[in-house]
């Protein structure tokens, strides 16, 4: 039998932990040591109904000087649609971090801590033949070990939840 609760999502996924609460665990996550180079990711997006409707891969390139970081991804969609994202990011002594990419509103603003990283921030996602809507994401990245991570992005709209995605990245091991 399976028993669906419609608004289960919107009741029980109100609240999320602080970075801080990852603070003793390893391995350290720094995004200028792990986003450096090239890396993949294989991902889907999750529904409010629970449905996986969308399946990706991405490429990514990062580049680093100091703390400024410039992190070049490309999106390769199940259904041929491609997509790509530029994001500038730069991170401070406390683990704190801001970045910013053409399809954000504003700033993304984060906190690294531990083996994980947060970061919310307002998405503008295209639709096609539909008019354009703003997404509130928090996106959370944990560090497994050196080369995998795994990231789960809640998406919001006027507070509620409409969707996920969840990924894995791997580094490419050539480097």
């Amino acid at each position: 039998m399976n028993i669906r609760f419609p608004l289960s999502g919107v009741i029980f996924d109100l609240g999320s932990p602080s970075p801080e609460s990852y603070a003793s665990e390893l391995p350290v996550l720094r995004f200028q040591d792990y986003f450096v180079g090239s890396l993949s990711a294989q991902g889907i997006f999750v529904g409010l109904s629970g449905r996986v409707e969308r399946r990706f891969t991405l490429s990514i390139e990062g580049h680093w000087s100091k703390d400024h970081g410039t992190l070049k991804e490309n999106f390769h969609y199940c259904n041929g649609e491609t997509g790509e994202r530029v994001w500038e990011m730069k991170h401070s002594s406390d683990g704190s971090f801001s970045a910013t990419a053409s399809d954000v509103v504003g700033a993304a603003r984060g906190q690294q801590c531990g083996n994980a990283a947060m970061m919310r921030y307002r998405l503008v996602v295209p639709r096609t033949g539909k008019k354009d809507i703003t997404v509130g994401i928090e996106d959370w990245f944990y560090l497994l070990n050196g080369d995998i991570l795994i990231n789960r992005a809640r998406m919001t709209k006027f507070g509620i939840k409409v969707g996920e995605i969840f990924a894995s990245f791997n580094r490419d091991k050539s480097q």
